[in-house]
């Protein structure tokens, strides 16, 4: 592959042609190893099999509290994401899926009305278009509350791009929840070029700085992670081409915020969450390290303050305290929530029992 056409036409047979369900995959790097939320598992029990058998994703970067919103799934390919969106945003919201592939896109679309009468819809909350992930002109500016994409970034031949189309998109306070393939490493030519591992999610992988550096380049200045599971390569004709290179699949939030600081700076702000977002009523996770229970003020940083009053997320949270002082860097390490679930062994409170 040497120029953007020629992976534009690789990826689109790979996923077209090539392969007619996910065990067809030759690596677990488009597979999500993790468990969803309570209620993305229900609403995944609600999509069309044939949906399902044709999903190519590495984690579930379904944000929450999005009744009533409009969202867009990049790369959206049969649809799983994209009717899993439908039902959590409601009736009343509106979900779009762009994707190049024809072959994907009519499966979504041929079981669009089968969805609706499922979710009990009148009217489809669903928008599909073809197109590519670089190009969203389809979507007008600043019209968007959230963008995700499942392990689609890492397949476009001009991610940074992709970025500004999302950057753009977005309404100021908008999120991009990002699920994504990345190595430890930079990958020479012979790996980042290579058909086959293109096609496996590994050779479009970015090395992780570089992700963290393209985010705060476009205007998403504090990358904040989720979640994180190890790449396992067991083909062998696979492992011998990657050599040394370690893959993970990551999940971000990305907010579209103005004026947060380049490091976590210490205003004084405490943030107490009111246990009000659907299927998280005990306790909310905002990142790896950021887990609030309900009622429980806990002191954030000015970015995170930000984060929990500036976005979809304001009405959940009550948030003390302004920018008028600074007190120095903020030690921005896990709540004092997260450091009690970590105590007892628990890899999730806002999972299971929320």
């Amino acid at each position: 592959m040497k120029n953007a056409a020629d992976v534009r036409r690789q990826v689109r047979t790979y996923y077209g042609t090539e392969l007619e369900t996910s065990g067809d995959l030759k690596t677990n790097a488009c597979c999500a190893s993790e468990a969803p939320s309570p209620l993305v598992a229900a609403a995944i029990r609600n999509v069309h099999p044939d949906v399902q058998a044709r999903f190519y994703g590495c984690g579930f970067p379904i944000p929450e509290a999005l009744e009533d919103l409009r969202v867009l799934d990049l790369g959206c390919g049969s649809g799983r994401d994209v009717y899993v969106l439908a039902q959590l945003v409601g009736a009343k919201g509106r979900v779009y899926g762009v994707d190049m592939t024809s072959e994907q896109l009519a499966i979504a679309r041929r079981t669009l009305p089968w969805h609706m009468d499922r979710f009990g819809y009148t009217v489809p909350n669903v928008d599909l278009h073809q197109g590519y992930i670089e190009d969203l002109s389809m979507i007008e500016s600043g019209s968007l509350d959230a963008v995700v994409s499942n392990c689609v970034v890492n397949l476009s031949p001009d991610k940074p791009r992709v970025f500004s189309e999302v950057q753009r998109v977005l309404r100021p306070g908008g999120e991009f929840h990002l699920a994504d393939v990345v190595a430890d490493r930079r990958l020479p030519p012979e790996v980042s070029r290579d058909p086959l591992l293109y096609g496996e999610c590994l050779g479009g992988a970015l090395y992780e700085a570089d992700l963290s550096s393209l985010a705060r380049r476009t205007g998403f200045l504090d990358p904040r992670e989720q979640s994180r599971s190890g790449i396992v390569v067991q083909n062998d004709e696979i492992r011998r081409k990657v050599g040394c290179a370690r893959f993970w699949s990551v999940t971000w939030r990305l907010f579209k915020l103005d004026g947060l600081d380049e490091q976590c700076e210490d205003y004084g702000q405490v943030a107490t969450y009111r246990g009000s977002i659907r299927g998280h009523e005990a306790a909310f996770r905002l990142d790896d390290h950021h887990l609030f229970d309900a009622g429980r003020p806990e002191r954030v940083c000015g970015n995170t303050a930000a984060m929990l009053s500036e976005t979809r997320l304001a009405p959940h949270f009550e948030v003390i305290g302004d920018r008028s002082v600074h007190f120095g860097v903020f030690p921005c390490g896990p709540t004092l929530a997260a450091q009690s679930v970590r105590s007892v062994g628990s890899d999730d409170a806002g999972g299971s029992c929320c």
